[in-house]
């Protein structure tokens, strides 16, 4: 029997999640979880939420149960995935203590992704030491359950980078093979990334340009009438543009009628089609996809200690797993004085 591949991935718990996430991760995530071929973990980092978030940690606490509902909503299964809490895995905090003493502070400063998230954060001179150093932290997150495949967008390469660097200086300099080299399993081109209802290159919670995987009908309906379409496609019978109109992205990701968008697009470059006809088809194809996931979020939402008692019970699993990679790397060091 082939061994399965591990699999390591998740999200902060900052806010409920929306159809971007859906896009990006989610609907990937079960793909892979169903395939039978990995052994899935999915974490709620909540640790890592807090590095810019400390000050306000009603906020994660809140988002931990919101985030824990789409997931079971998207179809995320127990089951077969193992949903853990980051907070709850103690042997993740040494993990990345061992692994700070082995990355410079000019190394992290040169992580791209992180110099990218402290300009559009504006921390300035106060960014965070552990916003800082969350690059070796997702390290010790990654390494700690020997996931060889995480799946990400293009932009986290870097982070993968660093892990991988991490790992070869444990394996390097420990004279053993502990830990795993961690390879990115990246969403189909044009898919990592969808842009927000405002036209915006990025659907952002900060940015309130979302759908939310919990809208409502009406909710889901009223933002798919206020998006971004060709602002120089004033009447009807103006000639519009295909590219770079949101309501025709979102219609190429969820619309299975392909042959339809065509005929739209044909129509609307010509002239003749008006922008609330395409948003009406756009909201008919949103509310088909979108409505089986809310019903079960509401269904799992009627029982809340129901959804803990399953992040209890996946982040006892997985911190028997983290426990036991911290005990290796103790070992090879030479620091387990007393086993």
């Amino acid at each position: 029997m082939t061994e399965k591949k591990v699999i390591l991935t998740g999200d902060r718990p900052t806010g409920k999640l929306h159809i971007g996430h859906y896009v990006g991760s989610l609907k990937n995530r079960v793909q892979l979880q169903n395939s039978g071929k990995y052994d899935t973990n999915i974490m709620i980092a909540d640790m890592q939420a807090l590095t810019d978030n400390a000050r306000d940690p009603e906020k994660i606490r809140n988002s931990l149960l919101q985030v824990a509902l789409d997931y079971l909503a998207v179809g995320i299964d127990p089951e077969k995935s193992t949903i853990l809490v980051q907070s709850q895995i103690p042997a993740l905090n040494e993990l990345t203590m061992h692994y700070l003493n082995l990355v410079s502070v000019n190394r992290l400063k040169r992580n791209p992704t992180v110099k990218t998230e402290i300009k559009q954060k504006k921390f300035g001179e106060s960014v965070p030491a552990g916003f800082f150093i969350y690059p070796v932290s997702q390290a010790a997150d990654i390494t700690a359950f020997k996931a060889d495949t995480v799946p990400v967008g293009e932009d986290q390469e870097p982070m993968l980078e660093q892990t991988r660097e991490i790992v070869r200086s444990i394996n390097g300099i420990y004279g053993k093979d502990i830990l795993v080299e961690p390879e990115g399993y990246f969403p189909p081109k044009g898919m990592g990334r969808i842009p927000g209802l405002d036209g915006n290159a990025k659907m952002s919670k900060s940015l309130d340009n979302c759908i939310y995987l919990s809208d409502d009908a009406d909710t889901i309906q009223k933002k798919v009438m206020s998006m971004y379409t060709d602002p120089n496609h004033i009447h009807v019978e103006d000639p519009g543009k295909v590219e770079g109109n949101t309501v025709f992205t979102y219609l190429d990701i969820f619309a299975d009628d392909k042959a339809k968008v065509a005929e739209l697009k044909e129509q609307y470059r010509h002239g003749g089609l008006g922008d609330v006809k395409i948003k009406r088809y756009l909201n008919e194809v949103l509310q088909a996809e979108l409505k089986p996931i809310r019903e079960r979020r509401e269904r799992f939402a009627e029982d809340p200690q129901a959804v803990y008692d399953i992040l209890k019970a996946g982040s006892e699993k997985a911190n028997k797993v983290a426990t036991q990679t911290l005990d290796e790397v103790r070992d090879a060091i030479g620091i387990n004085y007393f086993k």
